[in-house]
C-alpha cells in the first residue's frame, strides 16, 4: 500500500501591474509535496521542505471562476500535486466589468480578465489576464528559498481554468506569450465573446493556444445555457453548445484537442464545497448524478492528461490514449481532434 502524500502549503502575495489600489494585489497558495516535520522549528511553524525525490516538480495553474474562491478548488490542486506537480491557486478582487450606462461596474473575485485585452479592437494583442505573469513569478521568488529552494520546474506550465478563467487560460496561452506552458485544461470554459464588449452576436474568438488543450463541460451544464444571451444567443437553444463549439472551431487545426463531457454534472462541479452565496450557481439544478465520482472523473482525467503532456510519463500517455475507447462510467463521451 502507498503511504499517502503530505501536501503543504506556501503562501505570497503579488501586485498585479497596471491595476489600481487596492484592487492590485494577488494573494497566491502554492501547494507542493512535503516530507515530514524533522526539527522542532518545523513541528512549531508547519513549514516543511519539500520533497526532493520526485522533483524539479511541474507547475500547475488553477484559474478560478467568477467570485469563486480559490479554496473551493484546493481538492483538485492536492490531486495534482498528488500527481506529481506544484499546485498554484490565487484569490484577486478586481475589476469584473467596467461602468456603463447600466451601472458602475463591478468589483469581485476575478481570475484576472483585462478588459481592455477582450474588444474587437484588442483581441489577440496581449494575453487577456493580467495575473498568469505576477503569479508565475511569485512562485519562481518562492522556488529561489526556503522549503521549495531547487525543486520547481517553472519552465514546465500547465493551466487549469474553470469558467471564465478557462476562458482566459485559452485566449493567453500563447507560446510568444508564456513559452513555458506545455498544456492548457479547462472546465465548462468556451470562447463566446460578451456584446458587452462590442462584439457582434454569436461571435466566437479563436484561442491562440499551440499545446495541447482538454475540453471538459457537463451536460447539465446550466450556467453556460443561460450566459446565451450574453452572445446573442438564444439560452433555449439545444442545438448549441459553445464549448463544443470551441473545440471544433476555435483552436488551432494545427494542436492537439480533447473535448469530454462529463455525464449530468453541473457547472460548479470543480468548485467543491460550493459556496452559494457567490458566483452563479444559483442557475442550475443540482446533479442527478454522483458528484463525488464525476469530481474524481475530472480530476483523474485532468491528471492523466497533464502527467502525458507536462511530466511525459508513459503510463498517462497509454491512459489517454483509452479515454475515448474506453471512458469510465461518469464520462458521456470523449473525441479527440489532431
Amino acid at each position: 500500500m502507498t503511504d499517502p502524500v503530505l501536501v503543504r502549503a506556501a503562501r505570497t502575495a503579488v501586485r498585479v501591474p497596471g491595476a489600481e489600489a487596492p484592487y492590485d494585489t494577488a494573494h497566491v497558495t502554492v501547494r507542493y509535496r512535503a516530507l515530514p516535520a524533522q526539527t522542532t522549528a518545523e513541528r512549531m511553524s508547519g513549514r516543511l521542505q519539500a520533497d526532493p525525490a520526485g522533483g524539479p516538480y511541474p507547475v500547475a495553474v488553477l484559474l478560478s471562476g467568477i467570485n469563486v474562491g480559490a479554496d473551493a478548488y484546493a481538492w483538485l490542486a492536492v490531486r495534482l500535486v498528488e500527481a506529481g506537480f506544484v499546485a498554484v491557486t490565487y484569490d484577486w478582487v478586481g475589476e469584473l466589468f467596467p461602468p456603463s450606462e447600466h451601472g458602475p461596474g463591478d468589483y469581485g473575485l476575478t481570475p484576472g480578465i483585462d478588459l481592455g485585452a477582450v474588444g474587437p479592437d484588442t483581441y489577440g494583442s496581449r494575453p487577456t489576464t493580467q495575473a498568469l505573469r505576477p503569479v508565475l513569478e511569485a512562485v519562481a521568488a518562492l522556488a529561489e528559498t526556503g522549503p521549495l529552494a531547487g525543486l520547481v520546474d517553472t519552465e514546465a506550465v500547465a493551466l487549469f481554468g474553470h469558467s471564465a478563467g478557462g476562458t482566459v487560460a485559452l485566449q493567453s496561452a500563447r507560446p510568444a506569450w508564456f513559452p513555458e506552458i506545455r498544456a492548457v485544461a479547462t472546465y465548462g470554459a468556451h470562447t463566446m465573446a460578451s456584446q458587452m464588449l462590442g462584439h457582434p452576436p454569436s461571435t466566437l474568438l479563436p484561442a491562440p493556444v499551440e499545446v495541447p488543450v482538454m475540453l471538459l463541460a457537463g451536460t447539465a451544464d446550466g450556467v453556460v445555457a443561460a450566459s446565451a444571451v450574453r452572445y446573442g444567443e438564444d439560452p433555449a437553444a439545444t442545438d448549441r453548445d459553445p464549448v463544443t463549439a470551441t473545440w471544433a472551431q476555435a483552436v488551432p487545426s494545427t494542436t492537439e484537442a480533447w473535448l469530454v463531457h462529463l455525464d449530468a454534472a453541473t457547472h460548479m462541479l470543480a468548485a467543491h464545497p460550493e459556496d452559494a452565496s457567490t458566483a452563479r450557481g444559483f442557475l442550475e439544478s443540482a446533479t442527478t448524478g454522483d458528484a463525488e465520482a464525476q469530481r474524481d472523473a475530472l480530476a483523474t482525467t485532468v491528471t492523466t492528461f497533464f502527467a502525458a503532456h507536462v511530466r511525459g510519463e508513459a503510463a498517462a500517455k497509454d491512459a489517454l490514449e483509452l479515454l475515448a475507447e474506453q471512458p469510465r462510467p461518469e464520462i458521456a463521451a470523449a473525441r479527440r481532434r489532431e
